[in-house]
């Protein structure tokens, strides 16, 4: 493959994924879920099920222990997450999501759920699903976080 093809290939991935996390987020704005940003989406994906530390959702973002430490603050005030004594270290809190934030997250699903319907219109749903097996195959394992 030519760098000039490469470079075509990695815009239109750096674009879909752009257009895919923004139309997430509007869909959860659109059902309710007013002053969500992506970030807490990213946020929302390690915390379920089980819940994290503040130092955990830092790794998993690639954001400092402060910013983290802000953006728990945030969703807590806001009543999607709590905090809860961590059942393993008497000196960490684990933060959980609240039925408001698991119903956040069934919002972001049902958002990703459209986008991928309307890719479906376009490529067909044996084309979506090749897709979704072929970048399976090349997509690194590791945490769903933002390219901030």
């Amino acid at each position: 493959m030519h760098n000039s093809e490469a470079m075509a290939l990695s815009a239109a991935l750096l674009a879909v994924a752009g257009e895919l996390t923004q139309r997430i987020n509007e869909g959860v704005v659109a059902r309710g879920f007013e002053g969500m940003r992506p970030a807490h989406g990213f946020a929302f994906t390690r915390l379920a099920p089980d819940g994290a530390t503040v130092t955990e959702l830092a790794a998993h973002l690639g954001v400092t222990k402060q910013a983290a430490s802000q953006l728990v603050d945030e969703v807590v005030r806001k009543g999607y997450a709590e905090r809860r004594p961590h059942p393993a270290d008497a000196r960490a809190r684990l933060i959980v999501l609240t039925e408001q934030g698991w119903a956040c997250t069934r919002a972001a699903e049902e958002a990703a759920a459209e986008v991928v319907r309307e890719w479906a219109d376009v490529l067909g749903e044996s084309e979506v699903r090749a897709l979704r097996d072929r970048l399976g195959r090349i997509a690194p394992y590791g945490p769903i976080r933002p390219a901030w």
